[in-house]
């Protein structure tokens, strides 16, 4: 998704007496309590707070519990900080928890409790903010990032607020290339693919129409701006198998003839995030340098209402030949995406990943907590599972069972309907017309990401529109390339 830039530095302990203190300078440390409620520094906190003559420590201890979630500012700290903010862990043991959250508590906290730190500071005006490693460098760099991250690109310059910069105090090598790695994961930019010996060509309408991309260009009909097909190529491990990121690219949707209602239109601006999300995992991929093969396939279009429009009714025929009666042309996402899976697997793909933000029906049954996923290979689940864990980014894994197959072809004149006869489960309906355009032997991950298109204000998320779950299909390929994060 579209970060702003960061500045990242990685300062070792060694030159920590060279800093000088600096009313713009400040420190985000963890603090854990006992069952006596009595705080408890973590181990770079405990060795800081010597240098400072017990300063930190004996400030949280003379004030009430600091509750999971929050953090305090301690002031008039002696040394290079005089402002450290000090957050609360939530580490406990406790499998029980992990296994009902699905994710990795103990990550998860840090994320929070640099969030909440970084927020602290950035309230107080402190544009250069330190962190320390809380045992995971690159989960506190993912909440450090997305926790201060604003969108102001539209905001007069006037107006926007200071950037600020996010160092780390590493203890070894290994530390700053986790923290490092971990604001990649969330400060990924399409601009920067090609300067990143990423190949990205940008074909036209009439090359989609050469490769019988009929579904595609029946969405793009109603606009004056053209269709545009994005094919993005990182070849990180030197010509192998690639995986195929297909990311729905809808850049604004009115829903088409079958128009949607005017309240809350104007967020269709995010019909995009799949595209993004794509793009973005890709960027952070060749930034890292993580080896694997990537072909990335964009479908980009708005879904306009005009004279030229698909209207209900209409058949078409998607690039593998098969027909598609439109039902409704507000199920345009499908429309676009099935001609892109036709393309992926002209590359032989190890499997074929969609990010699309398909379906309301995701949102009403998982709200914005998680994204949904379909596959048709259960070996690949497992490996979703813990991405999802790690990244802290959740999936909920749901049915695509036969059952909704039927509801999208047992029909006379045609071959697929894009809205099916079923009155429910739309998410699972519309997965099933995806299948359709999918080879069997070829595995398939499908994640309707509509639900988490936008964020509430949570602890490192912040309101608007999300990039989600970017870190975790990111965490998926880098656990398919033998890595972890």
């Amino acid at each position: 998704m579209f970060r702003f830039p960061i500045r990242i530095r990685a300062i070792s302990q060694r030159f920590y007496s060279n800093l000088r203190p600096n009313p713009n300078k400040g420190l985000v440390l963890g603090v854990t309590y006992d069952s006596q409620n009595q705080p408890k520094l973590t181990k770079f906190g405990a060795k800081f707070d010597q240098m400072t003559g017990g300063k930190i420590l004996s400030q949280i201890q003379v004030t009430d519990k600091i509750e999971i979630g929050k953090s305090r500012i301690c002031w008039s700290i002696p040394g290079p900080f005089p402002a450290v903010a000090v957050a609360t862990l939530a580490f406990n043991n406790d499998d029980s928890d992990e296994s009902i959250e699905c994710l990795n508590t103990r990550k998860e906290s840090i994320r929070v409790a640099a969030a909440v730190g970084a927020k602290a500071l950035v309230k107080e005006d402190i544009t250069d903010i330190f962190f320390e490693d809380f045992s995971c460098p690159q989960s506190a760099a993912e909440g450090a990032t997305l926790g201060v991250y604003k969108y102001q690109r539209q905001k007069s310059i006037t107006k926007r607020k200071a950037i600020p910069n996010l160092l780390f105090i590493g203890e070894n090598n290994r530390d700053t290339s986790m923290w490092s790695k971990g604001l990649t994961r969330t400060n990924s930019k399409l601009d920067r693919l090609e300067r990143l010996g990423v190949n990205v060509i940008a074909h036209g309408p009439l090359w989609a129409k050469h490769h019988g991309m009929n579904a595609f260009l029946s969405v793009a009909r109603g606009s004056v701006e053209p269709p545009v097909f994005l094919e993005i190529t990182y070849n990180g491990a030197g010509g192998a198998q690639p995986i195929s990121l297909v990311g729905k690219g809808i850049t604004f949707d009115s829903g088409g003839v079958s128009i949607k209602p005017n309240k809350d239109m104007d967020v269709m601006r995010g019909d995009m995030t799949g595209a993004a999300v794509v793009s973005g995992v890709i960027s952070a991929l060749a930034e890292l340098q993580v080896p694997v093969d990537i072909k990335g396939l964009i479908p980009l279009t708005e879904n306009m209402p005009s004279g030229s429009a698909t209207k209900p009714g209409d058949v078409i025929y998607a690039m593998n030949g098969k027909s598609i009666c439109v039902d409704n042309t507000d199920c345009e996402g499908r429309l676009i995406l099935c001609d892109a899976l036709c393309y992926a697997t002209l590359f032989n793909p190890r499997y074929i990943l969609d990010v699309a933000t398909l379906t309301g029906a995701i949102k009403t049954a998982l709200g914005n907590c998680c994204s949904g996923v379909f596959v048709n290979n259960y070996r690949i689940w497992p490996i979703l599972e813990k991405a999802s864990f790690e990244a802290g980014d959740r999936l909920w894994r749901l049915p695509l069972f036969k059952h909704y197959t039927k509801d999208v072809t047992k029909y006379d004149g045609h071959d697929v309907n894009n809205l099916g006869k079923l009155k429910f489960a739309g998410s699972c309906t519309a997965a099933a017309f995806l299948r359709e355009f999918v080879p069997a032997h070829i595995p398939w991950v499908h994640i309707d990401n509509y639900g988490v298109m936008q964020d509430c204000e949570e602890a490192y998320l912040n309101k608007g529109m999300s990039g989600r779950p970017m870190r975790t299909v990111f965490e998926f390929v880098s656990l398919e390339a033998g890595l972890s994060g």
